[in-house]
């Protein structure tokens, strides 16, 4: 999954995307360079980040959905964002499912309406909001409290007749350092929910604040957490820089074809 930020404040690409021509050569290089989905993220939701309100959502998301499938009418769209309203109109302008960070918790609209929607939906583990989040990494037993999460959001979801669901533990949202690389370590135990895996960790601060740099120099970590999380077993990959990403799976895949016990 190819990000598509469209915010001015994204942690690594705010502001870069916000003419047609340059959102259309970011779509057409995702693509280009492998990609199954487009992740089209008009709010963002890095650490501390200001309220957007759903209008502005709304305007700055639509047109580019609109624009997106214009030029690329094959293009499958998966939308960022934890409002049921934002949600319908980019479904019904094309896009393919919802990408919600907030499980459904910060909208109680969210759950019915992409039940009603019949699209797929990455339900994801944060606590609070991009706003607080960081404020909230108390847990009993990190993993434990995670799987009570899901079970317990997954089964509301069902209710709503979500068929499609997919998982995303949240990498850098509710966590401190040392609980994503716990989380990371501990991946696997996530399939008991027998679910897809979704992980998104392109260039996060677990990564730069490890390593003493910055998002610009955090491709390597990235790539090296993208490889631990597909020995996981993760299904899918949200990431900045495609083409790293998709020579990590096919490397990975070339692995386990080869895996077998003599």
């Amino acid at each position: 999954m190819g990000i598509l930020n469209v915010t001015p404040d994204s942690f690594y690409d705010g502001g870069k995307y916000t003419k047609e021509t340059s959102i259309l050569k970011r779509v057409e290089t995702i693509l280009d360079q492998g990609a199954t989905f487009i992740d089209l993220g008009a709010y963002s939701s890095r650490a501390g980040a200001n309220q957007v309100s759903q209008q502005e959502e709304i305007q700055r998301s639509v047109p580019i959905t609109k624009l997106i499938l214009k030029h690329f009418p094959d293009a499958l769209i998966s939308v960022d964002t934890f409002r049921s309203e934002v949600a319908r109109q980019n479904i019904e302008s094309g896009a393919s499912l919802i990408n919600d960070i907030s499980g459904g918790l910060l909208d109680p609209q969210m759950l019915p309406t992409v039940g009603k929607l019949q699209v797929p939906y990455i339900l994801m583990h944060m606590k609070g909001d991009p706003k607080t989040m960081q404020q909230n990494t108390q847990y009993n037993n990190l993993i434990k409290d995670l799987l009570y999460y899901f079970s317990e959001r997954i089964a509301e979801a069902r209710s709503h007749k979500i068929n499609d669901i997919i998982v995303d533990p949240g990498f850098g949202f509710a966590k401190s350092l040392d609980q994503n690389y716990e989380l990371m370590a501990k991946l696997d135990l996530l399939h008991i929910l027998k679910l897809p895996l979704f992980v998104g960790i392109s260039r996060k601060s677990m990564i730069y604040n490890l390593l003493g740099t910055d998002p610009k120099e955090a491709l390597n970590g990235t790539t090296s957490l993208n490889t631990l999380a597909l020995d996981k077993g993760a299904h899918i990959l949200r990431v900045h820089d495609v083409k790293p990403a998709i020579e990590c799976v096919k490397i990975h895949q070339m692995i386990k074809t080869n895996n077998t016990e003599i």
